[in-house]
């Protein structure tokens, strides 16, 4: 009946609360009643859902300015809270049990802790607890935190192995112009990186979110590329997730194509490591060369030209080509003293190997 059967959906704050910032509960419901469908018909969901800090915000009234990180963490306290009781009372309703996750950007930076929240959701759906995640804004601060909840629903995504992510905002996808125009339409259809879109996306910023447009693309291409389709649509139409999913859907939104030869799931928890990065590698052209070839092809001593900073083996780095613009990312073998003795080395092993190994 419907043509995935694993799928996460992020909830923007714009779908979730009204003009004033308080939760709509008619809308929340009636996504809760969607996601209660699709479940019941054998569809495994995970919800990214923002809206804590903009629900917090409407229910205090401060009598005294404070600054952005301090009313960020105060707003989240009682606002996650506040949600994840609704969400919770919803989905009673239908029967169904529902679990918080609450995570922070960190929490992704090493292999452990990845696989310690896969396996905490992987236990929740197998049980028929439908995953709510959050980003832990109560002790979260500015430089540790996700761009906004649609990069973390990309992580997510990719570490949950999910056929789709569907990302609601408030408008229908990406425009070919201005979506107040009336001359613009819905882009359908994006392939990879194949389409220039910069003159298309706005880079205003929603209301009571963090990001824009331009982040939920830039996500939604490297989503794609790791092999998982990404739908952007409007939160506020009614039954979109259900109409969505079916097979003779004709939706207006915006698809991006996914890659078809998917990643590894080493491979996706890399890709999305790159904030982790603790050093640089740069290489020379014919390095380059071989790493952009059909091969699988490892990153050799051979290749490299200079080596920036301080890591351990199995951290993450960047890597750049000879005209210095980041290619990819990936993990290393050794430390940083080790990989600058073996600059320009043949015949030792490699500095990155392919299977751990980004390519943007």
């Amino acid at each position: 009946m419907y043509r995935y059967k694993k799928i996460a959906v992020k909830i923007g704050s714009n779908v979730l609360t009204r003009k004033d910032g308080t939760l709509d509960i008619t809308r929340m419901s009636a996504l809760v009643d969607q996601v209660s469908e699709l479940h019941k018909s054998g569809v495994e969901i995970v919800l990214i859902s923002s809206g804590a800090v903009a629900s917090g915000r409407s229910e205090l009234k401060l009598s005294r300015k404070i600054d952005a990180v301090s009313s960020r963490q105060l707003f989240s306290a009682v606002g996650q809270a506040k949600l994840i009781n609704r969400y919770f009372e919803l989905f009673r309703d239908h029967g169904i049990a529902c679990g918080q996750v609450l995570t922070m950007k960190e929490n992704f930076a090493t292999r452990l802790h990845y696989l310690n929240q896969k396996h905490c959701m992987e236990v929740m759906l197998e049980n028929g607890v439908i995953p709510i995640v959050n980003e832990n804004d109560t002790i979260s601060i500015t430089e540790l935190m996700f761009t906004d909840n649609d990069e973390l629903s990309g992580l997510i995504a990719a570490m949950m192995g999910m056929e789709a992510l569907i990302i609601l905002s408030n408008i229908d996808g990406i425009y070919d112009g201005n979506p107040t125009d009336s001359t613009s339409s819905v882009i359908r259809e994006i392939e990879g990186q194949k389409d220039d879109l910069s003159e298309y996306i706005q880079t205003k910023k929603s209301s009571f979110g963090r990001g824009g447009m331009i982040t939920k693309c830039n996500i939604a291409r490297k989503v794609a590329d790791e092999g998982i389709t990404v739908f952007i649509a409007n939160g506020k139409r009614d039954n979109i997730l259900v109409d969505l999913l079916r097979a003779d859907s004709d939706v207006v939104c915006t698809r991006f194509v996914p890659s078809d030869k998917p990643a590894s799931s080493m491979k996706k928890w890399i890709a999305h490591s790159e904030g982790f990065a603790k050093g640089e590698i740069h290489i020379n052209e014919c390095a380059v060369k071989a790493l952009l070839s059909d091969k699988a092809t490892s990153l050799l001593p051979v290749g490299v030209t200079q080596v920036i900073g301080e890591f351990e083996k199995d951290d993450i780095v960047r890597i750049f080509n000879h005209k210095n613009e980041q290619i990819g990312v990936g993990r290393v073998s050794v430390d940083s003293g080790k990989a600058r003795a073996a600059i320009g080395h043949k015949g030792v092993k490699p500095l990155v190997h392919y299977d751990y190994l980004y390519l943007d």
